[in-house]
């Protein structure tokens, strides 16, 4: 028999218990909420059989990015596959999606779920998962577009419009209509209070307006938004140190890192990515860190062959060439080169393009070698939104490349980054770029040797 959960989608569940289970973990999946895997236990113990909470099961696995995990995710397909008979359209098209994403091909997992979308615009787990996909693989004009799509439908009292009102706030900050961004974000928090995507997206859009004090005054007070985060909560704090960092307050978002951000020392590759970008902006402003990176180090080590995104094994290599672990960051270069020789998958032709220039310019760069780290990460540079994430976490990619070349004394070329890179800004120059083009200003009246600090 099928019913129809609280986002009003069919699901063949008989037991009430159940469908409140599967209620539960939808919901706490578009809140990023930690208790998401626990409701997923409990349902499986209550519907063994049902497919589609193994399928669920399995994309959760494979969005964690994890070389061990995607096996994991891999017996969840086999065992949805299993169990498939009675399922209904939309159970199937989530298997059709997690067997797509595990033949490294999340374009069409994007696409299956889209079908799904253009006959039932009100699933919001569809929708979020195809959102989760694309941010992964840097399709912001996709995240709009899917968005946009469904918008329409959803009625003002539709439970999951606060979530996907988060999801558009965060698309249009991606496409650049920050104004947009900021409303429809604040709409989704009113709608959502623990829409930490939401949330999240407006402090996205007070980080490229370089409106930093907005920013801590838009997060002071929210926290509830997202305290009950499973460790998308050490990103939000990521954000508030970054607001930090651009107010000049170094001692702040220090002490935010070892509080906040690495309150748990987890080797999962978006709290590495907060630590390593963050101790990289820090850096490059010419603070002591201190012992910080060797922990992050040793964990990369251990993640050089994981293969599953090009995005994370940049985070490895900022923290492997920083502590000069020439071994592993060996292993890790000859690993993305071979998968880059790949011609099956999505996944491999990121990690060519603009993996492999960009890994090679993160390598110079550690070496101090800031000539071919400037070249090498130039050449990434136009297609870097394809190794996924969102412009503020590829900024410190950025910002490495601008220091490579100031250190390179190669300041026209610089200037015309920094120019781009402001214009993508919707015009807004931050700190760092003002102090960049100062840097480039004082080198050339001969009152400054060396274009960047440290």
């Amino acid at each position: 028999m099928t019913r129809t959960d609280r986002f009003d989608q069919p699901v063949t569940l008989s037991d009430q218990a159940a469908i409140a289970e599967w209620d539960g973990m939808v919901g706490a999946f578009l809140a990023h909420g930690a208790a998401t895997p626990q409701h997923l236990g409990r349902l499986l113990e209550l519907a063994p059989d049902y497919a589609a909470a193994y399928a669920v099961k399995g994309l959760f696995y494979a969005l964690l990015g994890r070389r061990e995990l995607m096996d994991e995710a891999r017996q969840a397909l086999a065992a949805s596959e299993a169990h498939m008979e009675g399922a209904n359209g939309r159970e199937r098209a989530l298997i059709a999606a997690l067997r797509n994403v595990l033949s490294g091909q999340p374009g069409v997992a994007i696409e299956t779920l889209e079908d799904v979308l253009a006959t039932a615009p009100t699933d919001t787990l569809a929708m979020k998962l195809s959102h989760a996909l694309r941010f992964v693989i840097g399709d912001s004009d996709g995240m709009r577009s899917s968005i946009e799509n469904v918008l329409p439908h959803y009625a003002a009292d539709h439970a999951g419009r606060g979530y996907l009102l988060g999801c558009h706030a965060f698309a249009l900050e991606e496409t650049g209509d920050y104004a947009r961004a900021a409303l429809t974000g604040r709409a989704a928090l009113t709608l959502a209070p623990d829409d930490a995507w939401g949330l999240h997206a407006v402090a996205h859009v007070h980080d490229m307006t370089a409106d930093a004090e907005g920013g801590l005054n838009w997060l002071h007070g929210r926290e509830a938004a997202w305290s009950h985060c499973n460790n998308f909560r050490f990103h939000v704090w990521w954000h508030k140190a970054l607001m930090l960092l651009e107010l000049g307050r170094m001692d702040e978002a220090l002490a935010l890192y070892d509080t906040e951000i690495r309150a748990e020392k987890t080797d999962d590759y978006r709290d590495i990515s907060n630590a390593t970008s963050l101790l990289s902006r820090l850096e490059l402003e010419g603070v002591d860190v201190g012992a910080r990176w060797e922990e992050l180090a040793d964990l990369s080590e251990q993640r050089t062959q994981d293969g599953c995104l090009i995005f994370a094994d940049l985070h490895y290599l900022l923290a492997l060439t920083h502590e000069e672990r020439d071994d592993a960051t060996a292993r890790l270069l000859r690993r993305i080169a071979a998968d880059a020789q790949r011609a099956d998958c999505d996944v491999s032709a990121r990690m060519a393009r603009p993996g492999l220039d960009a890994a090679l310019g993160l390598e110079a760069f550690g070496d101090g070698n800031y000539g071919q780290a400037f070249t090498s990460l130039t050449r990434a540079r136009p297609e870097m939104q394809n190794a996924g994430g969102s412009h503020a976490q590829r900024d410190v990619f950025e910002r490495l490349t601008i220091d490579a070349g100031l250190r390179a004394g190669r300041f026209a070329e610089v200037e015309a980054l920094l120019a781009d890179r402001t214009r993508r800004r919707g015009g807004h120059e931050d700190h760092y770029a003002a102090v960049r083009r100062q840097m480039i200003a004082q080198a050339s009246d001969g009152t400054c040797s060396q274009g960047a600090t440290g």
